[in-house]
């Protein structure tokens, strides 16, 4: 006992090298994903990390699913043997992974310190034990904390955010998306990046398309000081090449699919804006963090792949006016809404000299999206209601979840 007991406080020093960072993944009826996110992430390289999956209020029984995967009970179903990114997340690490579940008020409070310390010591005693097995790379139990609502992007993560607060010993937060899995060097080289400058604030990942493994989804986000460019992407849908292996600074947004950021970063600039509950809450969060003299970067050696489709935003608003296009659905009716309304909520909010030309310029494009919908849509005037009313509701001010599907056909 006396030798195993040595090398775990070897193992603990080895630990405490490296900040510690906080591994926060938002879930929201989509256990799958993130089953195989998790896989992914508890195999990566970083020796000091530990993982928060916060449930948003899900309906189909997700926090149960990964609580079953946790203890064993459950197999990873995703992908297909065949996908190419298989290996990341096959074979499965050894179960049980020891876990603490909290509501939302215990986990704004801090959770239960105790506890998480004894969990904690007795899982680095059974990764000890287990040393020839695919174990966990994480030495803490996985947290697990349901919000009992859908609080949207911004609302979810920021309960997971308010945790660590409350912890003295979190140095980062890394927002992963629950549709991602990583490369095991990750999260370890936007570490890297993030210490060997006291200035940069905000790191974030190359995202490729997870079922075009080789072709870049986004790199960031340019500017958003002119509404022609807010939101554009960069080096989307490009191959992925050998200079983009190299970091880069960002004069705009990290793409919150995966943004690392410094702890004392959040303590000075805030944490996210929920007014803007899902899209655009990444690029408020990076505009502020940048007018306080943080730097932005994104690293080119931190490789996800994100479940997105590969068609790009710009090819989805021609395909709108085309006879050959697939309908959009109604979500994606639902997507343009928030994004208008939160355009101008942003503009107003930052901008505020541009919000009547914002208007002008964003009217006319719901105007053209509406003549599409009327001539190869079937009008379903349904769809340029939602549409028209984000637009108000920028107008008016309205902020927040402003939008239920269900009053719309």
């Amino acid at each position: 006992m006396k030798k195993i007991k040595d090398s775990i406080e070897i193992n603990r020093e080895e630990i405490t090298k490296w900040p510690k960072v906080a591994i926060i993944i938002l879930n929201w009826n989509g256990w799958k994903d993130t089953i195989e996110c998790l896989e992914s992430v508890f195999r990566n390289t970083y020796p000091n990390y530990q993982v928060i999956v916060v449930d948003n209020g899900s309906t189909n029984g997700s926090m149960e699913k990964i609580k079953e995967w946790a203890e064993g009970k459950q197999e990873v179903l995703t992908p297909e043997p065949n996908h190419p990114l298989y290996y990341l997340s096959h074979p499965p690490v050894e179960k049980p992974i020891p876990y603490i579940y909290y509501n939302r008020v215990e986990a704004e409070e801090g959770g239960n310190f105790k506890l998480e310390e004894k969990l904690t010591k007795e899982w680095l005693k059974i990764r000890e034990l287990n040393n020839k097995k695919i174990n966990s790379t994480s030495p803490y139990p996985l947290i697990f904390i349901q919000t009992g609502e859908n609080l949207g992007f911004a609302g979810g993560n920021n309960v997971g955010i308010r945790y660590t607060l409350k912890k003295d010993n979190f140095e980062y937060v890394w927002l992963l998306n629950n549709d991602i899995v990583i490369d095991e060097d990750a999260l370890t080289e936007m570490v890297k990046l993030g210490k060997n400058n006291k200035k940069i604030g905000m790191v974030g990942s190359k995202l490729l398309f997870y079922n075009t493994p080789n072709i870049i989804h986004v790199l960031g986000g340019t500017n958003q000081i002119t509404w022609k460019t807010f939101g554009q992407s960069i080096y989307s849908s490009k191959e992925d090449q050998v200079k983009f292996n190299k970091n880069f600074e960002i004069k705009g947004y990290i793409c919150g699919a995966s943004l690392l950021v410094k702890k004392e970063v959040i303590k000075i600039t805030g944490i996210f804006d929920e007014n803007y509950f899902m899209l655009a809450e990444e690029t408020d969060w990076c505009f502020r963090v940048s007018k306080e003299g943080w730097r932005l970067f994104c690293c080119g050696k931190s490789k996800v792949w994100h479940k997105v489709s590969s068609s790009t935003r710009k090819g989805v608003k021609k395909n709108l006016l085309s006879r050959q296009s697939i309908r959009p659905s109604l979500s994606k009716f639902i997507i343009n809404s928030y994004n208008t309304r939160n355009q101008l909520y942003f503009t107003r909010k930052h901008f505020n000299k541009y919000f009547i030309i914002m208007c002008i310029f964003l009217f006319l494009k719901i105007l053209r999206q509406s003549i599409g919908i009327i001539l190869y849509d079937n009008y379903k005037f349904s769809r340029i209601q939602i549409l028209f009313k984000g637009f108000c509701d920028g107008i008016k001010g309205k902020v927040g979840k402003t939008i239920e599907p269900n009053n719309y056909n």
